[in-house]
Parts: structure tokens; sequence; C-alpha cells
């Protein structure tokens, strides 16, 4: 162990420690029953767009897979990184994915980082942006998984050393980082505004790669979308706030072209990690990518 990974373990005990001595109750508990009791019927159509939103194949589906197997949620990602190795989990609708989970289930999850059997789960699954999710995108997602082929491969365990092993340390992680406010607060919003921060700060979790993170793991929250090392530990990943020196001086309208066609104003194409991205974005009808670049755009350079 690094001398910064230890810096941190022992962070995160104290931490942990500190936060969960008779403050359990504070950290985010299961949603209400009510809350997906009272979703309305599935829109596939709007589940399929979460889907690309969210990027769920980037990371459920087998790396490198092109067309419809972008689609089969066996997992197969993994992400190394200085707290240990995780791997992403089969997500299909078979046995060994969510097939036999509810509703209640899947949202507090994806919304809450709460397992089914109570247990708290991984920041690696993006829960503290997906809690700003609205229910009925959830449930639409949820119904357009549904649909999906199965997949019959099992998940891998993380690969994790102590103290990341240890769950209930997480309870003090969310107590510290876990919030469903809005990263920022956007003067005199319009509609569309508001949708490209829904889409950012939400489903699609930019800041999860694009917001650098302190020793236990948490966004920096004043150098929101400001860049950062990748999480892996290979690379870096781009500034994509207003003061960025490349991305900084798009425009909207080449921020939003970029999204669809992965090149750039100076006709260079994606590279990197971003090419999943991308792919997604482009499954977005075009109101999406615009609203996106228009949040970019306004939104307080770093």
């Amino acid at each position: 162990m690094g001398k910064t990974a230890g810096f941190a373990a022992l962070a995160i005990i104290a931490a942990g420690l500190a936060a969960t001595a008779g403050a359990f109750w504070l950290a985010p508990q299961r949603q209400p029953a009510s809350v997906w009791d009272n979703t309305g019927p599935a829109d596939l159509a709007n589940g399929k767009r979460i889907f690309f939103a969210g990027g769920c194949s980037s990371c459920h589906a087998a790396p490198g897979a092109t067309g419809n197997d972008r689609l089969l949620l066996g997992g197969g990602v993994t992400l190394k990184t200085g707290f240990g190795t995780f791997h992403a989990p089969n997500i299909s609708p078979g046995p060994q994915g969510i097939g036999g989970w509810s509703l209640a289930e899947f949202g507090d999850a994806l919304t809450r980082g709460i397992g089914r059997q109570g247990e708290n789960l991984y920041p690696s699954l993006p829960y503290t942006s997906y809690a700003r999710m609205k229910p009925q995108d959830v449930a639409d997602l949820f119904a357009f998984i549904k649909t999906l082929p199965e997949s019959a491969q099992d998940t891998l365990p993380h690969e994790l050393g102590f103290p990341f092993n240890q769950r209930l340390l997480l309870t003090g992680w969310k107590i510290l980082f876990f919030s469903e406010k809005p990263r920022v607060q956007l003067a005199a919003a319009s509609p569309e505004l508001l949708q490209g921060q829904y889409l950012v700060e939400g489903p699609g979790h930019c800041g999860e790669c694009h917001t650098p993170r302190n020793l236990l793991g948490g966004f920096k929250s004043s150098a929101w979308l400001a860049g950062g090392p990748a999480p892996e530990g290979d690379g870096k990943i781009p500034n994509i706030t207003p003061a960025s020196p490349e991305i900084g001086k798009w425009s909207a309208e080449e921020i939003a072209s970029y999204l669809e066609t992965g090149f750039t104003p100076e006709f260079d194409s994606v590279g990197g990690s971003m090419v999943e991205v991308q792919k997604n974005m482009a499954e977005l009808p075009a109101s999406d990518r615009a609203a996106i670049a228009a949040y970019l755009k306004a939104i307080p350079g770093h």
C-alpha cells in the first residue's frame, strides 16, 4: 500500500468510526415505499433514453462490446482504483442479475446505495449522482432493462483490502458525501438549462470522472467538473467548465455536436474513456445534448 493509500485508509477508519458512532440514522435510508408505489406505467422509450444517459452499457456490458452486445449487461468492466479493484456486476434481467429484484430494491440501490439485504453499496456505483434521478425515470429504466437479454455470467467479488472491505464504514462516508442537492446554483435557469443540470448531475453522472476527489474519495465540490486524475490512475480527465483552456472555448453548439459525432471543432476525434460516453450521448435526443451543452456553458469556471 502506497503512502497516499495508507493515509486514506487511516482517514477512512477515523471518519467512519466518528461518523457511525451514535449517528447511524443520519445516513441515507431506503426511500419510502410510496416513492416507488406512486410511479406510473412504464415508458420504455424513456427508459431506453435514461439507459443511455446513464451509460449503463459502458460498465455493465463486456469491454469493447458493439451493436446489440452493448445490451447484454453481464458485467465485465474492471475499475482499478487506489481503494482496490471493483468489478461491475451482472444487471441483466436473468437470475444472476436483477431478474428477481423489485422496483423498490432497484431504486434504493440506484438512489441510496443500499443493497437488497440492507448493506451499503460501494460508490463505484455512482449513486451519489443517481440520487438526483426522478422516480419515474428510475421506474422506466428498470422496465427497459427487464426487456434486455439475460446473461448467465456470475458477478466477480470486489478485490478490497482492509479497511475498504468494511461496508459499515460506508455509513460514515455517506454522511460526509451523500447529498441530493444541486451541485451548482443556477440563476434564472430556463427549462433547457434545468434539463441539462438534471442530466449532467443526475443520470449522466459526469462529475464522477470530471471532478477531482479528496483522500476519502469524495468530490472536491469547489472544483466541480474541473478535471483531475483518471480514477484508474492512468492519464487525466479534462476540465469541462467554461474556464477550461480547451473545451471552454467551444460554443454550446460545438459541444452538442461533439457529443453527437465524436469530433471536436478542431476535427480531432474522441478518445480514451470518452469514446464509450460519446456513443451513449449519440443515442440521446438532440434536445438532451443541447441541454447538456447549455449547462456546461452556464456553470462557474474553475
